[in-house]
């Protein structure tokens, strides 16, 4: 211990006699320039030179040498840009917020720093990150920093006793804290779900809290108190401040404490009625928010981008993300609606229901928040229990029964109880079960695709293509092995489209993984619409490919029907006794699903060809822009379009030359062409009038979600009648310009005719549809013609 002392009392000693502890030692002069002895080397100080044109220099303002490299200057660009380097600071600028949050707030502040934080917040949610947002505020950095672990801790001014703090017994500040109590740890929350979910960092939405704890080591029910505190505070003012700024003030409070119950319940998935409540009770409190916005007052110094020096960030300083009430309005109404629509999913009533319930959920635009679509993915996927009650089994089950296997044997759960090897149910129930395990991954992927934003649904069905080739190529081995333990015997079938066929198994295993790939191809090509990924100019070959694989799936779907009446014509001329009234049920339900599917895709087939044909038409008269593209052509970009299904086996992917001439239709004339595509047209219409829209919600397999659904299908509609009409206003003009059978139409006067707008999907009735705008010009107007 006494040699440790010494030691401490030298190099003290030490310390005391260097000149910065001694301000009383004369200034040294500057040392004298490094002798550098070496031949052939001259040595000339340039410090005096250097100082003296350094100092004609703003701060901040950069100099580059003509020998200065690429990499150095790119470096450099780091130091002193304000725009890179957050420790840049102006003439007199401090490189701390100087804001003093101890200061009086009066109530009309209060309310004003809440709905900057609210639009900050709204601005978290569509993607922009939190240090260009809510840690902007000097409120939000001072209660965050050093980070709180107790409810106590939590305060924008700390000191060994908050409670004897003048500033923090202030109501307002009591007022501000509870708000801000309550939003850090909504935030939280809302991170934790996001980043447990499948998402896209650089897409989506920013997880990183840059060091910052959200308050995860409170609780929610101290935060809840501390609200519900700040509430009765105000009720108890309301005399001394204005009363619209006190009822503003808790309506405030009171969506905080909404948010953390709704997030509270939604844990549960399950009785979504009960769910629902602070979802509405949000909903009702921000449309009373939005009519007193007006009492606040503004604090833009209470935001500031200097707090980014101060977070854990490799990230060069960004301006403070401005979003107006009104926009943050409409996108948190957005959010509220959509919150409780998400909660629907719950009431499951079949798995093509819940598949259209996501499909026709996520297609709302806008689009929902990233925090929405995690919620459903939770509620779909959490523990990987299907809605909080549901085994993969049952939904893949109920999904096989609904499309292939009505009634059948291969379903029964009793065939799991057998032991015996050599039962033909023992094989059963061994052989259905490498399928599940092989088929449900990819199954269950299809509904997290579609949670997704739209370009990355899109990118993800592409990678998914291949997994359901596989899977039906397994599943074609597996039923081999079921119809020798099932005894089946090949059968001939006919479609509206085929002759009777050689007799085939009937494959139930395949036959669905197929009808899915089909489905995916499908979405496929339709999202490359709505996502303007195809040029004008080649919308008629892809309209073609898509009535092209509708045409399959329509095809299938008779097989999957002829099968299907087949084995219940069997059953009940068996005996009735062979048939349950479970049994017959599922049957129903089937040739119901069947039928749909089948209008589905035959309203498909018949749009897409008579879009692709009115294309071909427009493309023939010169009327279609054509992109220039020295460096591809028709076949490179053929090659780009089919490469997400070029490793597909069936259906077969068409040649290039297959393709361009079924585009281009050379040997058949424009006036037929019209002609065909107009009866194309009319025949979808019928498909929606006869078919799709006489169908109730059990019916269409849309329970929960038909309003949307039936909306998509006017729209779809809208899109039908509107081709109608443009390619009825293509043929008056070939009419007029005296068109017939024998005679070519005069395409350099339709050209002049006819002007065509090829609108963007957001213009368009449905995005999938891309109906182009026939306009006649003044000329043919004047004498009698229309424009669409």
């Amino acid at each position: 211990m006494k040699t440790t002392t010494q030691d401490e009392a030298t190099v003290s000693e030490e310390l005391a006699q260097l000149s910065v502890n001694n301000p009383n030692l004369v200034e040294m002069d500057d040392p004298p320039p490094p002798q550098i002895t070496s031949e052939g080397i001259i040595t000339t100080d340039i410090t005096h030179k250097f100082k003296a044109a350094a100092s004609t220099l703003e701060p901040g303002e950069l100099i580059k040498d003509g020998f200065f490299t690429l990499f150095e200057s790119v470096g450099s660009l780091e130091i002193m840009d304000p725009k890179m380097d957050s420790g840049c600071l102006a003439p007199g600028e401090s490189l701390d917020e100087e804001y003093d949050v101890t200061r009086p707030l009066l109530p009309s502040e209060v309310l004003g720093i809440i709905d900057q934080l609210l639009c900050l917040e709204m601005a978290w949610h569509l993607g922009y990150p939190l240090s260009q947002t809510l840690f902007t505020n000097v409120y939000i950095e001072a209660m965050q920093m050093p980070s709180p672990t107790t409810i106590q801790e939590a305060h924008f001014i700390r000191s060994d006793d908050n409670q004897g703090d003048g500033a923090a017994q202030n109501p307002m500040f009591t007022v501000l804290r509870a708000y801000c109590l309550g939003l850090l740890k909504a935030c939280w929350y809302v991170n934790e779900r996001i980043k447990s979910e499948h998402y896209y960092e650089e897409e989506d939405f920013v997880t990183n809290t840059y060091h910052r704890s959200l308050l995860e080591d409170i609780d929610r029910t101290e935060i809840r108190d501390e609200i519900l505190a700040a509430r009765r505070l105000l009720h108890s003012i309301r005399h001394e401040i204005s009363e619209e700024v006190s009822q503003a003030l808790s309506l405030r409070l009171e969506l905080r404490t909404a948010f953390l119950r709704a997030i509270e319940l939604s844990e549960l998935r399950s009785n979504p009625d009960s769910l629902s409540l602070p979802w509405s009770q949000m909903k009702a409190v921000w449309a009373a928010i939005n009519k007193s916005h007006h009492l606040g007052k503004p604090v833009p110094e209470a935001f500031s981008t200097k707090i980014q020096r101060r977070v854990a960030s490799t990230m060069p300083p960004r301006p403070i993300v401005h979003l107006s009430f009104e926009e943050t309005f409409k996108h948190f109404n957005n959010l509220l609606e959509d919150g409780i629509e998400v909660l629907k999913v719950l009431n499951y009533h079949d798995p093509q229901s819940l598949l259209n319930f996501v499909l026709t959920f996520q297609a709302k635009k806008p689009q929902p928040l990233v925090y929405i679509r995690t919620l459903l993915q939770n509620f779909l996927f959490k523990d990987m229990v299907i809605l909080g009650n549901l085994s993969i089994r049952q939904v893949l089950d109920a999904d096989l029964s609904i499309v292939v296997l009505p009634g059948s044997r291969l379903l029964d759960p009793a065939n799991d109880a057998v032991e015996a090897p050599y039962d033909p149910r023992f094989a059963m129930a061994h052989q259905m079960e490498v399928f599940r395990q092989r088929a449900a991954q990819s199954y269950l992927d299809i509904h997290r695709a579609f949670c997704q934003n739209r370009c990355r649904v899109r990118r993800t069905l592409c990678h998914s293509i291949q997994d359901w080739e596989t899977v039906q190529i397994d599943a074609e081995d597996i039923d081999q092995l079921l119809a020798v333990q099932l005894e089946e015997q090949p059968m001939s079938y006919t479609t509206t489209l085929t002759s009777s066929s050689e007799p085939a198994l009937s494959l139930p295993l395949s036959s669905w993984a197929y009808l899915y790939k089909l489905r995916l191809m499908e979405w496929i090509v339709q999202l490359g619409f709505e996502l303007e990924t195809y040029q004008p100019d080649e919308l008629a070959g892809m309209y073609w490919y898509l009535s092209y694989l509708a045409k399959t799936r329509a095809q299938h779907v008779e097989r999957i029907k002829a099968f299907t009446v087949s084995r219940y014509n069997e059953k009940r001329i068996a005996g009735t006794s062979k048939v349950t009234k479970s049994e017959e049920e599922q049957h129903k339900r089937s040739l119901s699903y069947l039928r749909v599917t089948l209008i589905d895709a035959a309203v498909t087939w018949e749009l897409a060809d008579g879009l692709s044909c009115l294309y071909t038409v427009l493309h023939r008269l010169k009327l279609i822009p054509t992109y220039p593209g020295p460096y591809s052509s028709d076949e490179l970009r053929y090659d780009i379009r089919m490469k997400p299904f070029s490793t597909v086996g069936l259906p077969e992917l068409p040649s290039f030359e297959t393709f361009k001439n079924a585009t281009a239709q050379p040997d058949t004339s424009t006036a037929d062409l019209l002609t065909y595509a107009l009866r194309a047209v009319e025949g979808a219409k019928r498909g929606f009038h006869d078919g799709l829209a006489v169908l109730n919600e059990k019916e269409a397999f849309t329970v929960g979600t038909h309003e949307r659904w039936v909306a998509r299908t006017k729209n779809t509609l809208k899109s039908v009648i509107s081709t109608s009409i443009a390619i009825g206003a293509v043929q008056r003009a070939l009419n007029n310009n005296g068109e017939n059978n024998n005679k070519e139409c005069r395409d350099d006067v339709l050209h002049n005719d006819l002007k065509v707008e090829v609108p963007k999907p957001d213009k368009t009735y449905h995005e999938w549809w891309i109906v182009p705008k026939i306009t006649v010009t003044e000329k043919k107007k004047a004498a009698g013609g229309e424009g669409v």
